[in-house]
């Protein structure tokens, strides 16, 4: 992103930390409603005996007998269902999905083809996305979460998960992570535990690492200049991954960090908040 967007974005979204406060305030509001929002996460205490919890028919992420819940950002409003088993017998968890409104985020791109991609370059960000689909459908074993999600660069965030975006004045799917500005070669860390899923060079995301955290956890970290992990690799907390950079698709050198939680793309700062408070801790104790 270039400075002056960036610098747009900072003044009107505050500090980091600011932000993560209010969202910590708006996620156990939430909770104690009984409710969620698109792109969020739905916290639920586990009922004693509880197994195979699935959202959507999918099984979801359970730490320190509280699952965790990735809502997709174009989830219809309304009652959802959680399914569980219960010494044998199916029962359901109802919550309701309810309205929030995200900003708005226009980019000029120099490169048209970043924009508009020709047809060997489709076939290619066809292929790419084939792969990563596949990455976040996964469902690895579980991994000790109990020391929460640092932040993986400190910096400015210049763009939030959410915004409804246009390049070149042409309308894109929603943002799908945070943009974290930093200098080229900043060190970029592992937020968790995790096994190296993939280090490769995509298209639209330029150097990239995938994450896999367990439980249909997956983090992915874009534009890097460098990567530093190999796949299949095993990371710990505040492991470096990789180095900032300004590849693939962007307009100045930054961090986009994505989070997906049960097979969806949610909102990176609610999760580390809603997983803060489930393992006991306070977010801004994490630090990085």
């Amino acid at each position: 992103m270039n400075h002056l967007i960036a610098d747009r974005v900072w003044i009107r979204f505050g500090a980091a930390t600011v932000l993560a406060a209010a969202l910590v305030l708006t996620h156990i509001a939430q909770a104690a409603n009984n409710t969620a929002v698109p792109g969020g996460v739905y916290a639920w205490s586990v009922p004693e005996n509880a197994q195979n919890i699935r959202f959507e028919d999918r099984p979801v992420l359970v730490a320190n007998s509280t699952a965790l819940i990735g809502i997709p950002i174009k989830r219809p409003l309304g009652t959802a269902t959680l399914t569980f088993l219960q010494q044998g017998q199916l029962r359901t968890h109802s919550f309701e999905i309810v309205d929030k409104r995200y900003t708005e985020q226009r980019i000029t791109l120099k490169n048209q083809e970043m924009v508009t991609p020709n047809p060997a370059q489709l076939a290619r960000i066809r292929e790419e996305s084939t792969r990563q689909r596949a990455i976040y459908a996964r469902v690895s074993a579980p991994v000790d979460l109990n020391a929460g999600f640092t932040l993986p660069l400190t910096g400015r965030t210049t763009s939030l998960f959410g915004h409804r975006r246009f390049f070149n004045d042409q309308p894109r799917s929603p943002h799908s992570g945070l943009d974290i500005a930093a200098p080229t070669g900043t060190p970029v860390t592992a937020p968790g535990p995790a096994t190296v899923a993939l280090v490769d060079d995509l298209y639209y995301n330029g150097k990239t690492v995938f994450l896999d955290h367990g439980q249909g956890l997956i983090t992915m970290y874009c534009h890097l200049s460098a990567q530093t992990v190999t796949t299949g690799e095993r990371v710990e907390q505040n492991q470096q991954i990789g180095l900032v950079g300004a590849t693939g698709r962007v307009t100045g050198p930054h961090l986009h960090w994505s989070v997906s939680l049960n097979g969806y793309r949610i909102d990176p700062i609610s999760f580390r908040s809603a997983l803060a408070e489930a393992v006991g801790l306070e977010p801004d104790s994490l630090g990085r």
